[in-house]
């Protein structure tokens, strides 16, 4: 896990800990892969060493085999000797028409890896049912990295925490009571067994064995930060292998004494993640590990943002040099992240110190060398500078900020309110008391529940049981306040007539915890409602997945308070990239053209969302907007980002 006092000093200000960043790639520059090995893959050059995963590994432990000509392990050490320098970057957190541009801006940072997660979660999103298209389509995500001439590592979890919903995890997990995550629980197990059944058939012909840009493949995620259950660590390992991955598995886990015993799985390569204090982070590596190559596979050079924090920053120059002396050390290093990206529509994770929830950002830019919108920042030049003393000139050439829209603003043409729209929007269920989203097979979104109050209750408090995350609530339509699940607003002063009333509760999913102990994080409501002490019954609950909005049927623009659909219209001569500021909104989501960039909210410290040219359209572009609370006048268009007061 990350230490979160190390990050603290890293970005000179506290943050809570976070889940196991992703990624491991390379910074040299990209080479020609090599043919073949003629001898297939049984060969095994003479001066072989120790075994690693069942894998061969040769020259002081530098190169492993897969079936051609030995290759760097885990971008572990380059040909000529001198260490390896990787990237993160995650294919699900940047449109697909743009993985080309932003691998291409890595490469010229003077990488020859780059390493992405695989979110569960995104293929899965209901059991049984796997998609690997679109913004799923990892495998042509790797075929461009082939293309390029990048080596890639995969991080397949099935926990991937990146401060990515659920670190992952297929919200159908949490729909049974009796299931137990990250240990050997059958059902659990057998859920990832099926998963990997789907999803190593599409990996294999990606495999380096196979002539692929595959070139290892790590097992879990940081799970000396959560457990010790090493039998389960290995049922994964030999789970990779069974369905043949035949490249070299590491494990990557905090640089502790306490961590790294939890989570090294004998046999199997142990690499460290870390952000500062190299020497003593990969020294203590060197006490479990004495021989084999050295790694940090996350160089946390950079953080993220969650709601109501200032944006993360780390100076260039302070993050370059402790990039230099990793790279003095002789060890390999995977920079984290080289590419941030976005957590667009619902998909952003959260954080819970143990007292408060902690919801993440829509932009993961995560302070990182090429930026949200693909811009290079002063880091990526010094990072580059550091790496081309190690390796010599990097032959790439540096390319252009990506085109920008011209700032334009609008306001509002239609609108209309969520609550005349709930029939279009969802089908109701009814229950004896309110159930969580999973229990009625929603992941993402909004939850709607209603029920009939008894009156009277004069003067009267409600409370909410099992609350996750942030609640709406309307008496006979009429705002009464909302409740969040942690801190000072847990319950509302009520007064129901004689006659009785409708209570409405609206329910926003604002990212499953992805990190640390309270995985289990089920949302909308899970215990109760009561008024005093009284338990309130019979409920009329609609899931609001908001994935499809076709149907909504606007009026003229107005003012609506509450939760509303506003929709406008820009127009751009050619698509380029853009950023949405909502000045004078509250909180919410927002649509371009149906495609869900993300989260917005007032708290901050985030101000801008970015929108990405290939959502975008020549001529006339429809934006729709979800406002929770209180709408603004107008929409600005901007050529810039704005992610907020670095502090």
């Amino acid at each position: 896990m990350r230490d979160p006092e190390e990050a603290g000093r890293r970005t000179r200000r506290k943050v809570s800990p976070r889940c196991p960043p992703h990624s491991i790639t390379g910074g040299a520059s990209a080479r020609r892969r090599p043919p073949a090995c003629p001898s297939g893959p049984g060969h095994r050059p003479a001066g072989g060493g120790t075994t690693l995963s069942g894998f061969p590994l040769y020259g002081r432990h530098r190169f492993a085999h897969v079936g051609r000509t030995p290759f760097r392990l885990l971008p572990l050490i380059e040909r000529s000797g001198s260490p390896d320098k990787a990237s993160s970057i995650h294919y699900f957190r940047v449109h697909p028409e743009l993985w080309e541009d932003r691998l291409l801006r890595l490469r010229a940072m003077g990488v020859n890896t780059v390493e992405t997660y695989i979110a569960w979660n995104l293929h899965q999103p209901t059991p049984g049912q796997t998609d690997f298209s679109g913004q799923a389509d990892v495998a042509r995500f790797l075929r461009t990295a082939a293309r390029l001439d990048l080596d890639v590592i995969v991080r397949p979890g099935p926990y991937i925490c990146a401060e990515w919903e659920f670190g992952g995890l297929p919200a159908w997990l949490l729909a049974d009571p009796g299931l137990r995550l990250r240990r050997t629980d059958d059902r659990y197990l057998a859920a990832v067994d099926a998963w990997f059944d789907q999803l190593i058939p599409v990996l294999r012909p990606m495999l380096a064995g196979r002539g692929g840009p595959v070139i290892a493949v790590q097992v879990e995620n940081e799970y000396g930060s959560y457990g010790h259950d090493t039998h389960y660590l290995d049922h994964l390992r030999q789970g990779l292998i069974r369905r043949g991955v035949d490249c070299p598995l590491f494990t990557a886990d905090g640089a502790t004494d306490g961590v790294l015993r939890g989570g090294m799985l004998p046999g199997t390569l142990a690499t460290a993640t870390f952000g500062s204090r190299p020497e003593e982070s990969l020294a203590t590596l060197r006490r479990h590990q004495p021989t084999g190559p050295l790694m940090c596979s996350e160089y946390w050079h950079g953080w993220f943002d969650h709601w109501g924090e200032h944006h993360h920053v780390r100076k260039a120059d302070e993050a370059a040099v402790e990039l230099d002396r990793m790279l003095t050390q002789g060890a390999s290093v995977n920079i984290y992240m080289g590419h941030g990206g976005t957590n667009f529509g619902w998909w952003n994770g959260a954080n819970h110190n143990e007292t408060d929830y902690q919801p993440t950002c829509t932009s993961y830019d995560y302070d990182a060398p090429v930026g949200e919108a693909g811009e290079l920042t002063e880091k990526f030049h010094a990072f580059r500078a550091v790496i081309e003393r190690h390796r010599g000139p990097i032959s790439y050439a540096i390319p252009a900020t990506p085109d920008r829209l011209a700032p334009q603003t609008v306001r509002p043409n239609g609108a209309v309110a969520l609550a005349d729209c709930l029939d279009v929007l969802s089908a109701p269920r009814r229950r004896l008391s309110p159930e969580p989203m999973e229990v009625l097979g929603q992941s993402l979104g909004l939850i709607h529940y209603r029920t009939w109050l008894r009156g009277p209750f004069p003067d009267s408090t409600l409370r909410v049981h099992g609350l996750a995350d942030r609640a709406q609530v309307f008496l006979d339509g009429v705002p009464l306040g909302v409740l969040e699940r942690t801190g000072a607003l847990d319950a509302l002063p009520i007064t129901v007539p004689d006659t009785g009333a409708e209570l409405d509760l609206l329910v926003e999913n604002m990212g499953r915890i992805n990190y640390g102990p309270l995985l289990e994080d089920r949302k909308g409501i899970s215990g109760g409602v009561r008024i005093d002490g009284q338990y309130q019954f019979d409920w009329e609950i609609r899931p609001l997945p908001l994935t499809d909005l076709a149907g909504l049927r606007f009026g003229t623009a107005e003012q609506i308070e509450g939760p509303a659909f506003h929709r406008a219209t820009l127009e751009v001569p050619e698509p380029a990239d853009g950023f949405l500021a909502l000045p004078g909104w509250t909180k919410g989501q927002v649509w371009l053209n149906g495609f869900a960039l993300g989260r917005h909210w007032d708290r901050g410290p985030q101000r801008t969302l970015y929108a990405p040219a290939p959502v975008w359209r020549a001529g006339r572009n429809e934006l729709v907007i979800l406002e929770l609370h209180r709408p603004g006048e107008r929409i600005e268009l901007c050529d810039a980002p704005d992610l907020g007061p670095t502090g």
